[in-house]
């Protein structure tokens, strides 16, 4: 199992630096794309992908007028961000592809158990790891 998207396993991390394309708009990362997709707001997009930081932009998305639909939206929107960033990216395919049959957690100790898993409570959902692991189920294919 690969427990956290850190080390030689960052490049699965949404704070790892590569261009994403998201409703034909280039971001700097995974989390800049998916933070600006909670808002409607092409202002509030525009300021979240000029940030510099994945970390950045987190913070900033915090604080976004949230679409109306965004909890039925969210886990569509992080598939099709991260089916983009490792389609688009060969040597990331290759890599996500040579962790095999690894389970991938996404944990974490900030408490995401949505996305994530908490690595103190062994709590969490590990949406994220679930989205990676169904995109290198299809690249295999």
């Amino acid at each position: 199992m690969i427990e956290q998207f850190s080390g030689k396993y960052a490049f699965l991390s949404n704070f790892y630096s590569c261009p994403v394309t998201y409703e034909d708009v280039e971001y700097p990362s995974a989390e800049h794309a998916y933070q600006a997709a909670k808002t409607l707001s092409k202002i509030e997009r525009s300021f979240i992908r000029k940030l510099q930081t994945a970390a950045k932009a987190k913070k900033a998305g915090r604080k976004v007028k949230l679409r109306a639909d965004w909890d039925h939206l969210k886990i569509q929107v992080m598939e099709e961000i991260l089916r983009n960033k490792f389609t688009r990216h060969t040597y990331l395919q290759n890599a996500l592809l040579k962790t095999e049959d690894e389970i991938l957690q996404e944990g974490n100790t900030w408490g995401d158990h949505f996305w994530g898993v908490d690595l103190k409570t062994k709590f969490g959902e590990n949406h994220l790891g679930e989205i990676l692991m169904k995109i290198r189920d299809e690249l295999k294919n």
